[in-house]
């Protein structure tokens, strides 16, 4: 729906006319599974995004339902209950990490729309928090703050819904600008813009393999990345994540590291080094150099992080032939979802029909293949 829609049906069911927040999934260009390590990343904000339309209720109750239909999920503030393992668990999640956090929110009503693939690697989760976040701030006339708004989207992630990421996806949500990336030091949540250089396209492919990490492998490699700081800091002293950790520290304390570990860890820290590499190679508009980095992060990722598989493995291979394609990788947490690739303007439209048709060819599925502009962070719609 759009938001025109999307309130017309909120009026319908609800008698009232509603606030509507939107808030903007993302893509990665690259940096992947480095924010949990306090490491780097450059993400961009995405046109696609999740809409709550909302107003206030008399009592301390939220209730949420999906656009689509579906039955409505309850939940009151002033006997919040546990998590239901249903989409609402986002929704409901960031309204106990907000209260917890001091903010004293109304009830509401809350009718949710989006277009941000589920399952994408495109980060619909995040936009869900945010936008609903913001919705419910405002409804209490409370003021927005973007950087505290993200970590409280991500803690509820982390806490109530049982994902332990980092606070990439929510901060690009709630800060992204327009026509840029943004290189997030994920440490000290200071952000600086990277501008895409004019003659360039990102192009994002989903491979229409959907991933569930919430509880399981994703987690697993966060563990492996603490397991590897925890036997670093007998040779390092007391470093605090693996963006402390240089490659010759790595090597150098092998033998106190399984392999899978140590290769867990190598990735982190080459990917860190990755993307201020990246950085540096937009400002100068070197695209080849960038989509060097993009490739060798994909290699990193299927080989020692061990998150790619075969579909996205194949679009990557596809696209790093394709003419005017400088480089392309696997976004996202991993297990499915898509890719993104760095593409000379002139030649993206033959690029995007080249990779359709290379992906059929390979697997028998229609990618959805598209070209992107950066946009901006959580808003009003």
């Amino acid at each position: 729906m759009n938001v025109h829609e999307l309130s017309s049906a909120f009026e319908r069911a609800y008698r009232r006319r509603p606030h509507v927040s939107r808030a903007p999934g993302r893509v990665n260009l690259i940096g992947e599974h480095t924010d949990y390590n306090d490491g780097f990343v450059m993400p961009a904000a995405l046109e696609f995004r999740a809409l709550a339309a909302a107003a206030p209720r008399h009592d301390r109750k939220i209730v949420a339902r999906l656009a689509s239909g579906g039955e409505a999920h309850h939940f009151d503030l002033d006997a919040p209950s546990g998590p239901s393992h249903t989409w609402a668990d986002y929704v409901f999640g960031v309204a106990l990490a907000l209260e917890q956090g001091g903010a004293k929110l109304r009830g509401i009503d809350l009718m949710i729309d989006g277009d941000v693939p589920l399952g994408s690697g495109l980060s619909s989760s995040a936009a869900l928090e945010v936008s609903t976040g913001h919705a419910m701030l405002q409804a209490a006339g409370l003021p927005l703050d973007r950087v505290a708004l993200a970590k409280t989207c991500q803690r509820a992630e982390n806490e109530f819904v049982g994902m332990r990421c980092g606070i990439m996806d929510q901060y690009i949500s709630c800060c992204g600008v327009a026509g840029h990336a943004l290189l997030i030091d994920c440490r000290s949540l200071e952000a600086r813009t990277v501008a895409v250089p004019r003659g360039a396209k990102i192009v994002v492919a989903n491979s229409m393999v959907k991933h569930q990490h919430a509880g399981g492998e994703y987690n697993s490699r966060r563990d492996a990345c603490e397991e590897g700081v925890a036997a670093l800091k007998a040779t390092l002293g007391p470093i605090k994540a693996l963006r402390d950790v240089t490659m010759a520290d790595l090597d150098g304390a092998r033998g106190a590291l399984s392999d899978l570990v140590y290769r867990r860890c190598k990735h982190v820290i080459a990917e860190n080094a990755r993307v201020l590499a990246a950085e540096a190679a937009l400002s100068k508009g070197d695209l080849p150099a960038a989509g060097r980095l993009m490739n060798e992060s994909h290699v990193s990722m299927r080989d020692d992080y061990e998150i790619s598989c075969k579909e996205i493995d194949q679009l990557v291979a596809l696209a790093q032939k394709i003419p005017g394609i400088y480089g392309s990788r696997m976004t996202g947490g991993g297990f499915g979802g898509c890719t993104v690739s760095l593409v000379d303007a002139d030649q993206a439209e033959a690029a995007m029909a080249a990779i359709k048709a290379g992906y059929r060819a390979a697997t028998g599925i229609e990618a959805n293949v598209f070209a992107c502009a950066p946009g901006a962070g959580v808003s009003d719609a």
